[in-house]
């Protein structure tokens, strides 16, 4: 045999095995970037996780492509965040007939509650439940129970990449309890565009005040635009941040009209690119700290 025949020969073999290696990964959908990044790191190389809302990309006004309903048919598992946070996902899902298992990750998550706001005066369920890393740890746990269930021989690796996490995740909690705890708990007060940041608030005794409610599609009234500039005023905030899947608008103009200089960008329901400040979870609730740390630091 040839030197060239031997190396074609080293080729073709190299890219049957790549080949053979891709298709034996579980193809598992994510709804949006964040929990694509929780399945990946619990599925580890046994997985292949397409996530639908990327990075940057906002959940709440998501519009499904074509190619996403062969995504879904061909999978093993969808994973949601549930709570009405996807309502896009069971329309997606009859379109691609999809008859393969489906994960809600906040399963027998505590919620908390919030206005609701297509029904003035009820409550409902908040979805941001990934706001606190000690929820998380309830997500990760769900997804290597479903990636076990579906592929058995991979349960104990499942088991391990999440015990891994956990450690992770529990080792952010207490960082950023530190981190906070230099701050007065008066001057733990700061805006932001939407209501994303609900569990944070509760976990770590932060006060956000959103411009808009939990979907970035709604919009606030002039009524309640000019209380907020009454209070930015009067309680003196400083910390005025927006988001990176929101639209700026709102926020720009609340700072034209207060005075304020915006802060840093806040991510709240994406990750950011791969070359961003926020490609992963654990880097962006450290790196959104950071920036609130900044905020709060101002009043």
């Amino acid at each position: 045999m040839t030197v060239l025949r031997k190396l074609a020969f080293l080729i073709a073999t190299v890219m049957l095995a790549l080949t053979a290696s891709a298709t034996d990964k579980m193809p598992v959908v994510a709804s949006f970037s964040i929990l694509g990044d929780l399945v990946s790191v619990v599925g580890g190389d046994r997985v292949e996780v397409h996530t639908l809302v990327g990075p940057d990309q906002d959940a709440h006004v998501f519009e499904p492509r074509p190619a996403d309903i062969q995504t879904i048919a061909h999978a093993k598992l969808v994973v949601l965040n549930g709570l009405g946070f996807e309502g896009w996902i069971t329309r997606l899902a009859e379109m691609a007939s999809y008859k393969g298992a489906t994960l809600v990750a906040s399963r027998g998550i505590k919620f908390r509650q919030m206005a609701d706001e297509d029904h003035p005066g009820r409550r409902t369920d908040d979805p941001h439940a990934w706001q606190d890393p000690r929820r998380v740890i309830d997500y990760v746990r769900n997804i290597a129970a479903a990636l076990g269930q579906i592929d058995p021989a991979g349960a104990p690796s499942y088991r391990e990449n999440s015990r891994h996490y956990i450690e992770a995740l529990q080792a952010l909690d207490a960082w950023i309890a530190d981190q906070y705890a230099s701050i007065p708990k008066a001057k733990r007060r700061l805006i932001t565009s939407h209501d994303a940041f609900g569990y944070h608030a509760t976990r770590y005794g932060i006060q956000f005040i959103a411009l808009q409610g939990v979907s970035t599609e709604s919009e606030p009234s002039a009524k309640e635009i000019c209380k907020l500039i009454r209070q930015i005023k009067q309680e003196k905030i400083k910390a005025l941040f927006m988001e990176n899947m929101s639209n700026s608008r709102l926020l720009e103009q609340l700072a034209k009209d207060t005075g304020v200089t915006p802060c840093g960008k806040l991510y709240a329901d994406a990750l950011s690119t791969a070359d961003g400040p926020a490609p992963n979870y654990l880097k962006m609730m450290r790196y959104n700290v950071d920036q609130i740390l900044l905020g709060l630091k101002r009043n």
